[in-house]
């Protein structure tokens, strides 16, 4: 994978997510407003971790908390588009993860957008940080590449 983030390109991301827009993310500017894209990111690692790990995420004991998000901007994507969404795995650590994402328009293999998401694991009642769970760990690992 490229360290440019603009060269980056789908054959980059292991796994490629087919999200459509909504008429309601068009901003008054004509293109989909910023805070969906992280919308975008959030729907597409969280539906894959759900099919991948074929559990319901949210009934795990420990449940994953975004504690960072990125996102650069390189080109504008409109509804009706369909976006694809890159996911590659950046690291993997013994309570956090960290996912390299990308949003590309139906046109060109340029990303619109690149971002970056962290997951850090921690239990259900008390918070604190616990291990990746195995159901998470597992699914992650068809990640690597």
């Amino acid at each position: 994978m490229t360290d440019d983030p603009k060269e980056l390109r789908r054959a980059d991301f292991p796994v490629l997510r087919a999200l459509p827009t909504r008429w309601s993310d068009d901003d008054t500017y004509g293109h989909v407003n910023n805070v969906v894209h992280y919308l975008l990111f959030d729907t597409a690692v969280n539906g894959w971790l759900i099919e991948a790990s074929g559990v319901d995420i949210r009934e795990l004991p420990a449940i994953g908390l975004v504690v960072e998000t990125s996102c650069r901007y390189f080109a504008e994507l409109r509804f009706p588009e369909t976006v694809t969404a890159g996911i590659a795995l950046e690291r993997l650590g013994t309570s956090s993860v960290a996912y390299r994402l990308a949003l590309f328009g139906e046109r060109g293999e340029q990303p619109a957008a690149v971002g970056r998401f962290v997951h850090v694991y921690v239990g259900r009642a008390d918070r604190r940080p616990t291990p990746v769970p195995p159901e998470i760990r597992a699914a992650l690992a068809t990640l690597q590449r």
